[in-house]
């Protein structure tokens, strides 16, 4: 089975932008990680109330600095109207899906694969936010996630704390630059009843050890500071969070 690669180029500051579509979710975040994040992408969507975060907390850089998101989209339920005015003043395109069985990231998504075959490539998926807040908004990012790893082969979900993502089945390589990440990390048997787990490049690695929500679950682990790659076998699909660095 071929081994996964993963390289986090996007959490640099000098990451140039590349294929992928940055979707910012109605949850707080801080200045400087929404300008790694927007700098790294190409493409900018606002989920519904996240127009209204963007505007309230970082209003400058939103009017003054040009940070103009490509679309606003969702049920609009949360949209203020001084926003939507706002963004359709600059041509921002703002569309209202009233989609009941779909939520606002889902909403998103689709935006993504639809712009994807105008294109005729695929983009990364980096979301911001999303694993906090509202217990039932973060297990809808878990699940959603989750599933999406049969369609899409990279989706991040992004916070000042951690980045995370869905490992799949198989063999996965992680490269880790101490400067951005760590030192703690976890990885997480959500949705799966279990899963066998063989690491290398961690504090306390695992050797063909089962992992379950009964059982033992890989949390507060450390990344090891002369190791710069984590390697991860898994027999079942499963959720990998690392910390973000907090240097100075």
């Amino acid at each position: 089975m071929p081994i996964t690669d993963w390289h986090l180029s996007f959490l640099n500051s000098s990451a140039p932008p590349a294929a992928r579509g940055l979707i910012i979710l109605n949850q707080p975040f801080s200045r400087n990680l929404l300008d790694i994040l927007w700098k790294a992408c190409s493409w900018h969507c606002c989920a519904d109330g996240g127009a209204n975060h963007c505007m309230t907390s970082f209003r400058m850089i939103f009017v003054v600095g040009g940070y103009v998101p490509d679309l606003v989209k969702g049920d609009l339920d949360s949209l203020r109207a001084d926003v939507w005015d706002y963004y359709m003043s600059k041509g921002v395109s703002v569309v209202q899906d009233h989609d009941q069985n779909s939520t606002d990231l889902m909403k998103c998504v689709q935006s993504v694969e639809e712009k994807e075959k105008l294109e005729s490539r695929e983009y990364e998926i980096i979301i911001l936010g999303g694993l906090g807040g509202r217990l039932d908004h973060t297990m809808h990012t878990l699940s959603y996630v989750y599933k999406l790893r049969r369609t899409r082969k990279k989706v991040f979900v992004v916070t000042d704390d951690n980045i995370s993502w869905v490992l799949n089945e198989g063999q996965h390589c992680i490269h880790i630059d101490h400067n951005i990440l760590g030192p703690t990390c976890g990885l997480l048997p959500i949705g799966v009843d279990s899963t066998i787990l063989t690491t290398t490049g961690l504090r306390w690695n695992l050797t063909v050890a089962e992992s379950s929500f009964d059982g033992l679950i890989s949390t507060s682990n450390h990344l090891v500071p002369e190791e710069f790659l984590v390697t991860i076998n898994t027999s079942r699909p499963i959720w990998w969070c690392v910390e973000l660095s907090k240097k100075d």
